[in-house]
C-alpha cells in the first residue's frame, strides 16, 4: 500500500480537534456514470454553502471534489463519494473522502506530480486537488482501490 498525506493547516501541535458533537453522518454519493459526476458536484456545492464557505472556497472544494470523483470515474472505474460536515473551535469544515475499487495507483509519487496524465487529461488532478483542500490523504494499492480523502476547513 502506498500512502501520501499533507495536513496543511497543522501548526507544531496540530489543528485544533474536531467537535464530534457537531459531527454529521457522511452522506454518500456513487459515482458510475457522467450523470453522477453532476450530482455529485451540486451536492458539494450545497455542502459548502451549509458549512458557510466564501465563494472563493465553495470552488475550491467544488473543483477538488470534482476531480477526485473524476478520477474515480475514469481510472477506477466508479466509486463512491462521502460528504462530510465537521466543526472544530472557530471553524466549520468539510470532508471528502472518494473511493474506487480500481487498480489502484502504481507510481503515487508521479500521478502527484503536476503535468502528469494516463489519458487526454492536463495532468493537474491529484495534485490540484491537493492543493486546493486544506488536508489532503490518499491510500492506494495495485488492485485494491484508491481513497482519497480530503477536507477544507472555513473560518467562522
Amino acid at each position: 500500500m502506498t500512502r501520501a498525506s499533507d495536513v496543511g493547516t497543522a501548526s507544531r501541535s496540530g489543528p485544533p480537534a474536531i467537535d464530534d458533537g457537531f459531527r454529521t453522518a457522511p452522506a454518500v454519493h456513487e459515482v458510475r456514470n457522467e450523470e453522477d459526476l453532476l450530482v455529485v458536484r451540486h451536492a458539494v456545492r450545497a455542502a459548502t454553502l451549509r458549512a458557510g464557505f466564501s465563494i472563493v472556497d465553495q470552488t475550491r472544494v467544488v473543483t477538488a471534489a470534482s476531480e477526485l470523483a473524476r478520477n474515480a470515474y475514469v481510472h477506477g472505474g466508479g466509486g463512491t463519494l462521502a460528504i462530510e460536515h465537521l466543526a472544530r473551535t472557530g471553524a466549520a469544515g468539510l470532508r471528502l473522502t472518494v473511493a474506487d475499487e480500481g487498480p489502484g495507483i502504481p507510481d503515487l509519487s508521479a500521478a502527484l506530480t503536476d503535468g502528469f496524465t494516463t489519458g487526454a487529461g492536463l495532468g493537474h488532478g491529484l495534485g490540484g486537488a491537493r492543493r486546493l483542500m486544506d488536508e489532503f490523504d490518499i491510500d492506494t494499492a495495485a488492485g485494491d482501490g484508491t481513497t482519497v480523502t480530503v477536507t477544507r476547513w472555513a473560518v467562522r
